[in-house]
């Protein structure tokens, strides 16, 4: 009794009534019908055991004093017409349930990843915790709903059960009713503690399962395929990914350990109170106080009860459990955006003067060092601007900003003179084309591959095709056995048609990037990181070349480490440390012998002749 009382005592927060609210609304928007069946169906199956408890003493009591054939077939068949129905509940409650939880589960996931992507920036998505919480969103979300309702319909149909056996127990032995009733109270309060504790290691345990799904994945990569076998790291990893499994084993094992002993006493206790009853009864019935059909009634209404309780403790803590999870779903519907969003943005006009980067600093946290310290950066309408700086500068952070998926921790960023924090997120970006240096390969058609970078365009071939001809890849994805709508995966390939899905080289893979950049091609600023890597030296020149062409008359940020692709760029910033420390053209920052004549000539002194 001493360890129940410590794990009554521990647990953490409740959860909120507002949570359960929520789920239950949802599961009733989702599925009102089959909710109300299931309502129907479970009181009616709930009855079934107290009409087959009193049928069954009217029986035996009928059988001792020698009543009618006719009276006994009369019960025999409303016994039989009761186990019918038992029979036919026990099927349609799981079908039941099984159609609303799909209906609930399919509504979850809407409304869950329509929070998600009503998120306009990138912290949440680079936040652990948030990433955590999300995956426990997605395993709540998908069926608490569904198991709140069917869980408070349980809790209700076991109040009906029990409830009528309490009374037929009541009116046989009121002491017994209260000892059977008492017992219920230490198995809720330890069921509910043990749910607590549950939902608490599953959110302590986060960190710990992602780590071992990302050993996991890994090893079944087809990208890492490669340098796992080459570098033989395979074992290292799979080491890993148990490492990972046994700690979260270790922990689960020790909740299921405080689990079986609280179990088995609670178990030991309702023995002990039905063996004493049992016993009592027999007593009872030898003295002539209690019948035959008494002793039947006692001892089903002992076992049901005490099972009824069990299962109503069991509902109750399963459901407790599930909104604690649900708290994860609600938070994710909850999440604040990470920028801020005017609720009357303004509408800003096309490009004509140019964006301005005014004294920005930028850090991720307060506890990350500063990544951008009081850079100012002019880009002129319909000029290119190149961006060089070593790894670790800061060019990809002022990306970022520049698309707004994040906001400067100072300073601004203008367009037109106009903030961007004025501007509604989707809105900017609806007018930036951008090859992103850690572009996304979609495992989805060739055609669907482009087409993303415009939606509007989708379907629309002639636009596809020429983008792919601008960007250079029109010849290798034509020549692909289905064209544009050969699948660039094999992860969902037809196992049937061997053809269905194809790998592509780093190289096509950057041309697919661009080609989704020229479809957007009409944008009033176009910014390209490192547009030209993974592509071998024929490449390149062709790709500069296009889009030397592609750019003329465009306002663009170029940003590359191959410092030949910005000669040509009308005028370049040098970033170091967070900060612009040069400016002006390729002459102009040759002559001034600092950073950038540094890196050119440590560079173009590969392609010397006499470079040994």
């Amino acid at each position: 009794m001493l360890r129940l009382a410590t794990v009554v005592a521990e647990g953490v927060q409740r959860p909120s009534a507002r949570a359960l609210a929520t789920g239950t609304r949802l599961a009733w928007r989702a599925g009102a019908a089959w909710v109300a069946l299931l309502a129907i169906v479970t009181v009616i199956s709930s009855s079934l055991p107290i009409a087959a408890a009193w049928l069954t003493k009217f029986t035996l009591d009928r059988i001792v004093v020698g009543d009618s054939a006719a009276t006994l077939i009369a019960v025999a068949v409303a016994l039989a017409m009761v186990g019918l129905l038992a029979a036919v509940s026990s099927h349609a409650i799981p079908y039941l349930r099984t159609e609303l939880d799909r209906a609930a589960g399919l509504a979850a996931q809407d409304q869950l990843y329509t929070a998600v992507n009503r998120l306009p920036g990138l912290a949440k998505f680079e936040d652990p915790d948030f990433l955590d919480r999300l995956r426990l969103a997605q395993l709540a979300g998908g069926r608490t709903p569904s198991e709140v309702v069917t869980g408070g319909l349980a809790i209700l149909g076991g109040l009906v059960t029990i409830g009528g056996l309490f009374g037929s127990l009541f009116v046989l032995s009121p002491m017994m009713m209260v000892a059977v009733f008492a017992s219920a109270i230490p198995s809720l309060a330890a069921q509910i503690a043990l749910s607590r504790r549950r939902a608490a290691t599953m959110w302590k345990l986060g960190p710990i399962e992602r780590r071992e799904l990302f050993y996991s994945r890994l090893m079944a990569d087809s990208q890492a395929a490669k340098e796992i076998r080459l570098f033989g790291v395979g074992g290292f990893l799979h080491g890993r990914m148990l490492t990972e499994r046994r700690r979260a084993n270790a922990q689960y094992r020790q909740l299921d350990r405080r689990e079986l002993i609280i179990q088995t006493a609670l178990g030991a206790l309702a023995a002990a109170i039905a063996g004493t009853g049992l016993v009592w009864a027999i007593s009872r019935a030898r003295h002539g106080h209690l019948t035959v059909g008494d002793v039947s009634m006692f001892v089903t209404a002992v076992a049901t009860i005490q099972g009824g309780l069990a299962g109503l403790v069991g509902h109750v803590a399963y459901t407790y459990q599930q909104v604690m999870l649900f708290e994860h779903f609600q938070s994710i519907q909850d999440a604040k955006p990470d920028i801020t969003i005017r609720r009357s943005p303004i509408q800003i006009p096309p490009l004509r003067h140019g964006i301005e980067v005014q004294d920005v600093w930028f850090r991720y946290t307060r506890e990350h060092p500063w990544i951008l310290q009081g850079v100012d950066l002019t880009i002129p309408y319909g000029k290119t601007i190149g961006l060089v700086g070593r790894n670790g500068s800061g060019k990809s952070t002022l990306v970022k900003l520049l698309c707004r998926f994040y906001d400067p921790t100072r300073g601004s960023i203008t367009w037109d003179g106009v903030d961007l924090r004025e501007i509604d997120p989707a809105e900017l970006r609806a007018r930036i084309g951008v090859v992103f240096q850690d572009f996304m390969n979609y495992d989805l058609t060739a055609r669907e591959n482009i087409g993303l970078g415009d939606l509007a365009a989708l379907d629309n071939n002639r636009r596809i095709e020429q983008a792919g001809l601008q960007a250079g890849i029109h010849q290798d994805l034509a020549a692909l056995p289905r064209g544009y709508e050969s699948l660039l995966t094999r992860t969902f390939s037809d196992r049937t048609d061997p053809t269905a899905g194809i790998s592509l080289s780093g190289g096509q893979w950057q041309r697919i990037a661009l080609a989704r950049a020229m479809l957007r091609g009409d944008r009033d600023f176009l910014i390209l990181d490192e547009p030209n890597s993974g592509l071998d030296a024929e490449a390149e020149y062709e790709i500069h070349t296009r889009l030397a062409e592609h750019r003329r008359g465009r306002t663009t940020l170029l940003v590359s480490h191959r410092l030949g692709a910005l000669r040509d760029a009308d005028q370049l910033a040098v970033l170091d440390q967070g900060q612009i420390v040069e400016h002006g053209n390729h002459t102009q920052l040759m002559d001034r012998h600092g950073l950038y004549a540094r890196l050119f000539t440590m560079q173009a002194s590969y392609y010397r002749a006499d470079h040994q």
